[in-house]
């Protein structure tokens, strides 16, 4: 086990991998509010990248399908989901009772901050539900596409919100598609490893699955005492029956690709050698990468899609999630990038940026998809001497596991077993009604067309003059 891809029954190469892919054009238009760090535009922009390299044609669309309310009950609780579902701007401002339960919930209070800004970390937002629907769904069914057996991984950059509780928004995050996409896998593997790189402690997914031992979460996560959310010691290691199920290694600000996969690498090596999952989540939050806004790691581009590669290399079915990320240019580039591992072409795509809709977002890296900021000073002595410590323990603590768990378990069922059409899961391209376009798009379209019309009119324009002169 290791690094290099691994043949499977249908790649026996051992390079190419069936990989289908959630994408629901909606997401660009939600919007958290002015001055708020979230953007899920950087969805948008990076599924532009993704189209403008070619790489649509190396997988299979999944088909655009949001997730019902009822499927939402898996993990969260009937009076959350509720809410959800009234939640409007207006009705937030106009009903005080409603007001008190969404705060209570986590939704809309305003945190401030020492500086006297202000912001809402889980605003009340036009659409609230849909958008948790839309996200949800992607999660839910690039889930079953691994369970139908069909495909080897599984995108949907729009997910990944690993802070959302059962009955409470936190961290950006309403909904825990991870935790829903988690329990759908478990209906057809015995075991699941849920891996997160994102720059913040995955607390909501550590926490649903605490004390179960079908489940290991294992975070690599930024931590200090200010930074959000705080939690993810490496002496947090799950309770009960799930006790060294739940593997935290905290980082220190400017911990750089070098120094991640010195961590990243034995630890995933041995989690995969004694839990032995039949399934891997790979939550790919990019605010851990140099530059981000909020976050204080150091990855580049292509040490952040390392983790994927390496990961990709088991040939365990892999889904592939969105996450945190708040400079959105650094955030495509690297989701796109990591698409590109996905299907092995990353050696094979030009880091020139394409022209596309999106581009001029790219101008500040130089058009250029392997984008950094300048790299920090090296790790003090006495901080690499703390990251071999945490690498120590995290080793012991998986050691304390000794073998795989033996779970009673029925043998798993396919896909149709569990109720789904694998079929209605994908894009019929000879029936399937054209994609709603992006605004982008639409908008680059359409100055297109508007200079194409300027230049003839300015033709036209020349020719009168031209033949009135010769009058």
């Amino acid at each position: 086990m290791g690094a290099n891809s691994l043949p499977s029954p249908s790649c026996p190469d051992g390079r190419k991998r069936r990989v289908c892919y959630y994408y629901d054009p909606g997401i660009s238009n939600v919007d958290y509010g002015k001055g708020h760090s979230m953007v899920p535009r950087r969805v948008a922009m990076t599924h532009g990248l993704v189209a403008s390299y070619g790489l649509l044609n190396d997988m299979t669309r999944l088909r655009t399908r949001p997730a019902s309310p009822e499927e939402l009950l898996a993990f969260h609780d009937q009076k959350y989901v509720d809410l959800l579902g009234r939640l409007t701007p207006a009705a937030y401002i106009s009903d005080g009772d409603l007001r008190r339960t969404a705060e209570e919930h986590g939704i809309g209070p305003v945190r401030r901050w020492d500086d006297g800004a202000c912001t809402n970390d889980n605003p009340v937002i036009d659409g609230l539900m849909e958008y948790c629907l839309s996200y949800a769904g992607g999660s839910l069914a690039a889930a079953r596409a691994l369970c139908g057996g069909d495909h080897d991984v599984a995108i949907n950059w729009s997910g990944g919100m690993h802070h959302a509780c059962r009955g409470h928004a936190n961290g950006f995050c309403y909904v825990n598609d991870i935790v829903l996409a988690i329990k759908q896998l478990l209906g057809r593997f015995r075991r699941v490893l849920y891996v997160d790189i994102d720059a913040h402690h995955g607390d909501g997914v550590e926490k649903a699955f605490a004390d179960s031992n079908q489940v290991m979460t294992l975070s690599f996560h930024q931590y200090q005492t200010d930074f959000f959310p705080g939690t993810g010691s490496i002496d947090d290691v799950g309770d009960g029956a799930g006790r060294y199920h739940a593997l935290n290694v905290p980082l220190k600000k400017g911990m750089d690709d070098q120094g991640y996969h010195e961590l990243f690498k034995p630890i995933v090596g041995k989690a995969m050698q004694v839990f032995q999952p039949d399934a891997v989540v790979l939550q790919c939050g990019a605010d851990s990468l140099s530059g981000d806004r909020l976050a204080g790691l150091e990855l580049s581009v292509g040490g952040h899609a390392e983790c994927v590669r390496y990961l990709r290399g088991f040939n365990a079915p892999l889904l592939l999630l969105g996450g945190g990320g708040y400079t959105i240019n650094h955030v495509a580039s690297c989701w796109c990038y990591e698409t590109a591992v996905a299907v092995g072409k990353e050696d094979e795509i030009a880091d020139e940026i394409p022209h596309h809709p999106y581009d001029h977002y790219y101008r500040s890296q130089g058009y250029k998809l392997q984008c950094r900021t300048e790299a920090p000073g090296s790790l003090s002595s006495g901080e690499n001497k703390d990251a071999a410590a945490i690498r120590v323990k995290a080793l012991e603590h998986l050691s304390a596991i000794n073998c795989a768990p033996s779970i009673q378990f029925h043998e798993p069922c396919g896909a149709a077993a569990q109720g789904m059409d694998v079929d209605d899961l994908c894009h019929d391209d000879d029936n399937d009604e054209e994609e709603e376009e992006d605004p982008m798009e639409r908008l680059q379209r359409l100055c297109d067309n508007a200079d194409l019309a300027g230049f003839f009119v300015e033709l036209g324009r020349k020719h009168r003059l031209s033949s009135s002169a010769m009058v």
